[in-house]
């Protein structure tokens, strides 16, 4: 899994308030780390741009009603409609937007031939049906293995790039940012001639940076989002008649968890795909909130500029810079997280609107915190963070193999006793190279784990096992808290 390690945002590499592009409407990336969030089709025919309501809405319709009708016209596997379809429906990932799921780099995997072959196969049987409505290649996510929300996205920066320039070409007047011309080539036959700002953090002759508007971006697309589909499908009183009783269980389950007996349904014939259609485009259209930022996808990268400003902190080098010189400096960074959310309300962070943040956004909370003090001290050590909910990981940048492991978890996982004790074993089979951390963070449903969780090491320690120390933090959110 790749790592977050430096966080540059395009306002910091450009010099520009952030609130520039907050007004215009645009996503700040972070110009080396994708941020997780997709561009949603089905957001695009609300967005307050003229240039994405009108323009991509319009290319988008118009460009899969082609697909359809090349589908339509395909006699044999290999002749030259089905040919087309195959490479209209190739859609590598355009890494200039700073999105999906790249995480330590702004590269992902894009649309590969297999996902492409699969899609031309099911968009046949779909067209077979009858079915005509371009929006179908979205409700393929919704019961195709594999068809995850990076593809979406990509299906749409491929599909309307040239209008998502026209939008920048518009944007990027108003903002004091350099730009230069690049020659774009995508595998769909277009191609491209605009002037956009450089990315100097990725690889490759090809450096561009495209700015995404907010309003068409969500945390998963809705075609991804089952709960969000299922509460359309229970709202509807006459779908909810018309679907037959197995598959109105699928949508009181709120979880989807079995694509395939979704997938026989809706290809059973053109009133269940129909269905199927009617059901996502009721789904409630909203965006992703970049204010609230409920998943924690945002907040983190503005802190890791702040902090140790707002909140200075000095570090109290070791002697040597082994591992145990690397723990110590670790140790003082996990008593200054802790310090910080139980006396300085960055316990605030842990939530959004008072709902919980997810786990990862407790993890990259503690990164900010490791990261902001290693530089504002100047220390040879570099804090790295997992994408998911991994360790925070800190190493020496140059002559040091070993490691020191932090990992954050949240009083509310079900796993926080099984998560010690796997620690524990692999810090007992790697502990001339390895320490590390249990850092347990209580926003509430602790009950019996922290009992469990001392017994377990107090358990291990009596065998002569190496354990990990545990540490708690007090997280519940307090009374008339405000913002770090």
């Amino acid at each position: 899994m790749a790592k977050i390690a430096n966080p540059v945002r395009f306002s910091e590499h450009f010099g520009i308030d952030e609130r520039l592009l907050a007004n215009a409407g645009v996503l700040n990336p972070t110009l080396n780390v994708d941020t997780k969030l997709f561009m949603d089709p089905l957001l695009m025919e609300n967005s307050a741009h003229e240039e994405i309501s009108a323009g991509a809405r319009s290319t988008y319709n118009a460009y899969f009603t082609a697909v359809i009708k090349f589908l339509r016209a395909t006699k044999n596997d290999d002749d030259v409609a089905d040919r087309t379809a195959r490479k209209l429906l190739s859609f590598p990932e355009i890494k200039w937007t700073c999105l999906g799921y790249g995480a330590g780099s702004v590269s992902g995997s894009g649309s590969g031939d297999v996902m492409t072959g699969r899609m031309v196969q099911t968009g046949k049987e779909i067209v077979a049906l009858g079915v005509e409505d371009p929006d179908l290649f979205v409700a393929m996510a919704l019961f195709e293995e594999g068809f995850g929300p990076d593809h979406i996205s990509d299906m749409v920066a491929n599909v309307v790039l040239g209008d998502l320039i026209n939008f920048n070409n518009r944007v990027l007047e108003s903002l004091p940012v350099p730009r230069e011309k690049f020659s774009l080539r995508l595998r769909n036959g277009k191609a491209y001639e605009p002037t956009l700002p450089v990315n100097p953090y990725i690889s490759g002759d090809v450096r561009p940076i495209i700015l995404v508007p907010t309003d068409i971006l969500r945390a998963l697309p809705i075609a991804k989002d089952w709960s969000d589909v299922s509460d359309a499908a229970s709202k509807n009183q006459e779908l909810r008649q018309r679907v037959n009783d197995h598959i109105a269980e699928l949508w009181k389950a709120k979880t989807l968890k079995d694509k395939e007996e979704l997938r026989r349904w809706a290809l059973s014939g053109r009133e269940a795909f129909s269905d199927l259609m009617l059901m996502l485009h009721q789904t409630e259209k909203t965006s992703y909130d970049m204010v609230g930022d409920p998943a924690g996808e945002l907040f983190w990268r503005k802190l890791a500029t702040t902090l140790a400003v707002e909140q200075p902190f000095k570090l109290e080098a070791p002697s040597p810079f082994d591992i145990a010189g690397v723990a110590s400096v670790v140790e003082q960074i996990i008593d200054q997280f802790k310090f910080l959310i139980e006396e300085r309300r960055l316990s605030e962070e842990l939530y959004a609107d008072g709902v919980p943040r997810p786990e990862r956004a407790a993890q990259r909370l503690f990164f900010v915190v490791a990261y902001a003090y290693c530089k504002a001290n100047n220390f040879d050590i570099t804090p790295e963070a997992d994408t998911g909910n991994g360790p925070v990981d800190f190493k020496l940048s140059a002559g040091f193999t070993g490691r020191v492991l932090v990992e954050i978890k949240l009083s509310t996982n079900g796993k926080l006793v099984r998560g010690y004790t796997r620690q524990l074993v692999t810090y007992t089979t790697a502990e001339e190279t390895q320490r590390g951390y249990y850092v347990v963070v209580d926003i509430g449903k602790m009950g019996k784990k922290a009992k469990a969780l001392l017994a377990t090491k107090n358990g291990a320690a009596s065998r002569g096992e190496t354990t990990s120390p545990i540490v708690f933090v007090d997280g519940i959110r307090r009374i008339s808290a405000s913002k770090l």
